[in-house]
């Protein structure tokens, strides 16, 4: 068994607030739990597991951009700026220390 963590964090990859579901569940439970819980923001950094027109939706009506790459099974492509979007697999010495300090962090709280 796995779990995921859905974070909200600052422009610094600071967390904010701290969602955690199984690793089986759909990003779509994270987002819709922490959606209250978004800053104001221009965009969010976010991968295709959070492709849902409700929540683009949910986005834009909190004035935030969706720069959320599409699901490769979207019949219709979706416009994204590719430099802003963070996978996992982003090999950013910036990034991995924010994923560090969030793992930090969690462990600290339990």
């Amino acid at each position: 068994m796995n779990t995921k963590l859905h974070a909200v964090t600052d422009a610094n990859g600071r967390p904010i607030k701290i969602f955690m579901t199984a690793g089986q569940v759909s990003d779509y439970t994270g987002a819709a739990a922490l959606l209250s819980s978004l800053p104001e923001a221009e965009w969010p950094l976010a991968d295709r597991g959070y492709d849902a027109d409700w929540y683009r939706e949910a986005l834009q009506d909190k004035g935030i951009k969706p720069l959320i790459p599409g699901r490769k099974s979207r019949g219709k492509p979706i416009k994204y700026d590719r430099r802003r979007v963070a996978t996992r697999y982003d090999r950013c010495p910036k990034v991995f220390r924010s994923a560090l300090a969030l793992a930090a962090s969690v462990i600290f709280w339990l």
